[in-house]
């Protein structure tokens, strides 16, 4: 059957994946100071942390509207399928659900499966890619479905930032019950319980918090030889691939895919962050 896969922009597609007409991003707002920047195909990933780094506000960011997501869903392919971030990090999934709604109520009956990733940025590609991998091997709608919520139960995110404030600020470290101290230059490792960010442990620097990240994930990966490795990066495309190294010298993989942050990932994670999924 014929298929779409639609996600909000915190979903980084993989290259191939731009220019198909089967995969649409639904972009986010971003605001730095009083500037309002769209998280769509124009963004400038270089000129954003500019803008950051010289604004004296915390950056923010706005979920799409239901009637973006609606729009999305306009196709002719019979299933739709639609990831979102954390519905605990954002209103994306409640907007997109919504969407669906009126979707629905304007057009009438179509399969439209919306899924909350309870993850962000390559969480969602991985969720969006295992779609479209179903779709093209012929699965029906209900268990592509089923086969996904199966998945995104049984997926791990980590990751580490240099600089947690934009989370902080924006409310996002609800389930972070203490703060490093930053003035010892300890690092978190964090990771995330059905869609609210935790802290997994810290180390001195960032090179030592990436390798105990690596820890985490080779302790708690179930048949990795089965899975892909996804790392997003922001700006550290050399800190990305000494990761994916790393997690390659002790466990294999079926596939890895390395992709730069969008601009949604790229406020939170900041310059010089790394995700990890598998």
């Amino acid at each position: 059957m014929s298929y779409k896969i639609v996600a909000d922009s915190c979903c980084e597609f993989p290259k191939e994946c731009y220019g198909d007409v089967r995969f649409e991003n639904v972009p986010l707002g971003l605001e730095v100071g009083e500037e309002v920047i769209m998280d769509d195909a124009d963004f400038d990933q270089s000129s954003f942390l500019r803008k950051v780094a010289a604004s004296e506000k915390c950056p923010k960011s706005f979920c799409p509207s239901p009637e973006k997501f609606m729009e999305a869903y306009k196709t002719d392919a019979e299933n739709v399928f639609v990831f979102t971030l954390s519905a605990k990090l954002s209103g994306s999934y409640n907007s997109a659900e919504i969407g669906r709604k009126l979707y629905l109520e304007t057009y009438g009956h179509k399969n439209i499966f919306v899924c909350d990733s309870q993850s962000a940025s390559c969480g969602e590609t991985q969720l969006a890619m295992l779609a479209a991998k179903l779709s093209e091997e012929g699965l029906d709608f209900e268990e592509i479905c089923r086969r996904l919520t199966k998945f995104r139960d049984g997926m791990n995110t980590y990751f580490v930032l240099d600089n947690l404030e934009t989370l902080r600020k924006n409310g996002r470290l609800t389930g972070v019950k203490a703060f490093v101290a930053t003035t010892l230059n300890i690092k978190p490792v964090m990771g995330a319980d059905t869609g609210e960010i935790i802290q997994l442990g810290q180390a001195i620097g960032t090179k030592k918090a990436l390798s105990k990240m690596v820890d985490y994930v080779v302790k708690e990966v179930v048949t990795p030889e089965e899975k892909t490795l996804m790392i997003t990066h922001c700006n550290c495309l050399k800190r990305a691939e000494s990761v994916k190294e790393l997690i390659l010298s002790k466990i294999k993989c079926k596939k890895v895919v390395i992709m730069d942050t969008r601009g949604v990932s790229s406020m939170y994670a900041n310059d010089g962050g790394v995700i990890v999924t598998i």
